[in-house]
């Protein structure tokens, strides 16, 4: 257990250090394996943009799935519930299904949107499920463990060549402090294979205001391997496998509706609380038994052992520790089998200062959605690839903000108001400095 548990950490940990340091600007790029195998699409696209809202309320719906029928592509909503789809010229006679826990899922024609201002209201799903008969397992421990069991069956069996995007949000309070994001390469293993999955970057941006970090540079180790690490059927080792299930406590809750497929909605909690320990809900879908979705957190109120877990190396007059953890991993379906859609990490961290009134919270979010895929199991990478590593720190590349073409034809999540107005005072701070 304590193995287990540190041994994820590990890739979640957080260096403070001083801005006098220097800090390094390695050069961005992408694998020449990537460049000669891969084509790149140049095809022409259109890009459709709106809001999925409420229909009831209006209030926007947050992480809500849009994928395109009869093929890869998919995207969520940001915080605002907005979206931006680029969907290839030839697909504009498909459909797009919406879809979020709790709501009827919708299919809509793509040749209904307009290019901008869609709005697409989904209605809460108040179906009674209690009384649906494909509900038919009574013990959610038993279910958890064919869920395991199940996982190199129900899930994709051969690797896959996945397209990302990747942001990672920093700020101290409620206000930005760093930004970065990325489309990235995602050579996925199987579940039932013991590789690791490895990730290469093609395009990728950042830019951090030090000032507002108050005199700390934070840096986290991870980049995109945060989100990766949560997929908890690949990577079980990091919170339960099938022959520790005994150390948790396993409960049924009511159960749901995702993409109009029902699931078992089972809510976990470690037993031992000696070390900071896990607990949250896994959404199990009651046809196959595979796990759909699920949010879950760390206790991490033994400030402490937290500090030592997820902090490596900090100022001697600095307290750091977490005080929020959470995690949330989402997966779809294909020809009948289940992948890593989503991923997301959260971290909040207070730092007190010897001989200072007042301490520093940062709030640390990243997320990853995988917008496109395709087979790769007639390929394997080979030594030559540059993969970045899972200490990777993404690196300052302001320039990028100023492109309004940076993305090209890959699917991102729609910029975030709050977001949108850091690019906006970054660029501004830019043209400054060139008066």
């Amino acid at each position: 257990m304590k193995t287990r548990f540190i041994g994820f950490q590990f890739n979640h940990i957080i260096s403070l250090l001083f801005l006098v340091l220097i800090f390094f600007t390695p050069k961005l790029s992408y694998s020449n394996y990537f460049q000669q195998n891969i084509e790149i699409n140049k095809f022409q696209y259109v890009e459709f943009k709106g809001v999925v809202v409420d229909e009831r309320t209006g209030d926007p719906i947050i992480s809500a799935h849009l994928t395109v029928d009869g093929s890869n592509i998919s995207t969520i909503t940001n915080s605002e519930g907005e979206f931006s789809l680029k969907i290839p010229a030839d697909l504009m006679s498909s459909k797009v299904t919406v879809s979020f826990l709790g709501y009827k899922s919708k299919s809509i024609p793509l040749n209904t949107f307009t290019k901008d201002g869609n709005q697409i209201l989904l209605a809460e799903s108040v179906e009674v499920l209690t009384e649906v008969s494909i509900f038919k397992s009574k013990d959610a421990k038993k279910l958890v463990s064919n869920m395991l069991e199940n996982r190199g069956t129900n899930y994709f069996n051969e690797p896959k060549l996945m397209t990302a995007f990747y942001r990672e949000i920093i700020k101290k309070r409620r206000k930005n402090a760093s930004l970065s994001e990325a489309v990235v390469k995602i050579y996925k293993e199987p579940n039932s294979s013991s590789k690791k999955d490895v990730v290469a970057i093609y395009k990728a941006r950042k830019s951090t205001d030090y000032n507002r970090l108050d005199t700390l540079a934070i840096k986290l180790r991870g980049g995109p391997f945060n989100t990766l690490y949560v997929d908890l059927m690949k990577y079980t080792e990091f919170v339960f496998e099938t022959d520790n299930l005994e150390e948790f406590k396993f409960s049924f809750d009511q159960p749901a509706k995702i993409n109009n497929r029902y699931v078992y909605v089972v809510d976990f909690e470690e037993i031992n609380k000696s070390l900071p320990w896990y607990y949250g809900k896994l959404f199990i879908d009651a046809e196959t038994n595979s796990l759909v979705k699920s949010t879950y957190k760390l206790n991490v109120d033994d400030k402490n052992v937290a500090s030592k877990m997820f902090v490596k190396s900090k100022p001697n007059r600095a307290l750091v520790y977490p005080i929020d953890v959470n995690y949330q991993i989402d997966y779809l379906q294909s020809n009948g089998k289940w992948y890593y859609s989503y991923g997301n990490a959260q971290l909040e961290f207070v730092v007190n200062w010897n001989k200072r009134l007042f301490n520093s919270r940062y709030t640390l979010n990243s997320e990853m959605v995988v917008t496109n895929w395709e087979d790769y199991s007639d390929k394997q990478p080979t030594n030559e690839i540059n993969y970045i590593r899972p200490s990777v720190v993404m690196v300052d590349d302001v320039s990028g903000f100023a492109d309004a073409e940076f993305w090209g034809n890959n699917n991102i999540i729609e910029p975030e108001k709050s977001i949108q107005n850091a690019i906006e005072k970054i660029q501004r701070q830019l043209e400054n400095e060139k008066d």
